[in-house]
């Protein structure tokens, strides 16, 4: 029966260890497209939209603060056939003080909630903290940058996104509604 419930789950989920997929469901390769035994063995690295967000999201899980044995956070991921999408992804450890060593993950495809659009690496960190709350100042304090610098980042983002207001431009990065 736990078999059935996590091969047909109606969302993704993926065994991990040490960062590679060892099982995952039907739905996890409804999302990024094929069939589940054309995970067995991958990399989840080459599911992130470039080796340097993989590195970046592996460094969070090292943080202390996210050493709790679980993690969330909603980010942009690559199907198979390259096409990026906003997922939300959830995992659980088997053991906190190895966070890489085993868990499991769900993988929600989110993208018709929120569009794709690319953004600098800079702007994406602008885009984040700005969606936790941050004002210009203490986002410029924490990136070691100018409250200006920060304003003009985010007068890109206003653009990109095609928002009027810093408030329509947080709903839109959160998916929520206005």
């Amino acid at each position: 029966m736990t078999d059935i419930a996590f091969s047909h789950a109606p969302v993704g989920l993926a065994v991990l260890e040490r960062r590679v997929i060892k099982r995952c469901n039907l739905q996890f390769a409804a999302t990024f497209g094929g069939e589940p035994a054309d995970y067995d063995e991958m990399l989840i690295a080459d599911l992130y939209p470039t080796q340097e967000e993989f590195r970046r999201i592996g460094a969070l899980l090292q943080e202390e603060e996210h050493r709790t044995g679980s993690y969330s956070d909603e980010r942009i991921m690559r199907r198979r056939s390259g096409e990026l999408f906003w997922c939300r992804v959830r995992g659980r450890s088997v053991s906190p003080e190895a966070p890489f060593q085993t868990g499991v993950w769900s993988f929600a495809d989110i993208s018709d909630d929120r569009p794709v659009v690319s953004l600098t690496p800079r702007e994406r960190e602008v885009a984040i903290l700005t969606c936790k709350g941050l004002s210009a100042k203490e986002i410029g304090a924490k990136l070691n940058l100018s409250y200006r610098t920060i304003e003009t980042h985010r007068a890109h983002l206003l653009e990109k996104f095609g928002a009027r207001k810093l408030p329509e431009l947080v709903a839109k990065l959160t998916g929520m509604p206005l």
